[in-house]
């Protein structure tokens, strides 16, 4: 069977020569490249002054840059593949410039002990940690341990005992905090429902993040 002479080829982004600036699209690509065919420099040059004011056009927020202006022809170079003899306010930059990879950050991460509770109740426990003997102390480890226990049930259905909250604010202290003797939690209620995240669909209500950031501010503002 052969193809219909009349049947319409598509030209797909994905099938072209990858773009270096991106931003500013395929039309500026080919007024660069019919910039760098004309043989007068001055006529060149003037050209160029031209396809920057058009990027400037299609990238006003750059105004909001220092230099902004040297961005612009560092820009016009870079789509040029840094292949343009034109008069230029600014000096050229060199290809190093964006092909030099930026420095990476070790990130000092300890492995999360136990995941279904998240690293931000093993920070909150290292804070409660450090905090004298007290009153203070027993109400912030009750906030702890009602929390956690929201957290637990999130990812397991099952009802879990004050006891076993205990255990774990303990274990994951390295026995540096003792649960008091004799404190409890407040019942939790028939009807409440710990959903996962992500699932839960009763938009109306508080974001998931909203009670810990609670718990943030009423337990650890400075005092």
């Amino acid at each position: 069977m052969q193809a219909d002479e009349n049947t319409i080829k598509l030209d797909y982004n994905t099938e072209r020569e990858k773009l270096r600036m991106p931003e500013y699209g395929r039309n500026v690509r080919r007024m660069v490249c019919q910039v760098k065919a004309i043989e007068d420099r001055a006529k060149r040059s003037e050209q160029a002054r031209a396809v920057v004011r058009v990027m400037e056009l299609l990238n006003p927020q750059v105004h909001a840059e220092e230099n902004w202006e040297q961005k612009l022809w560092d820009h016009l170079y870079a789509i040029a593949d840094f292949d343009l003899d034109v008069d230029s306010p600014y000096p050229a930059p060199v290809p190093e410039q964006y092909e030099t990879r930026p420095l990476t950050i070790p990130l000092k991460k300890k492995p999360v002990k136990a995941t279904h509770y998240g690293r931000n109740i093993e920070s909150i426990i290292d804070l409660i940690a450090g905090e004298p003997d007290g009153e203070q102390k027993t109400a912030m480890i009750r906030s702890l341990a009602i929390y956690m226990r929201q957290q637990y049930l999130i990812w397991n259905k099952d009802s879990v005992a004050d006891e076993t909250i205990f255990r774990d604010i303990e274990k994951l202290s390295d026995e540096r905090i003792k649960v008091p003797e004799g404190i409890s939690l407040s019942r939790i209620s028939s009807d409440a429902n710990f959903a996962r995240p992500g699932m839960n669909m009763d938009f109306g209500k508080r974001p998931d993040g909203f009670q810990k950031k609670k718990f943030y501010r009423k337990n650890f503002q400075k005092r």
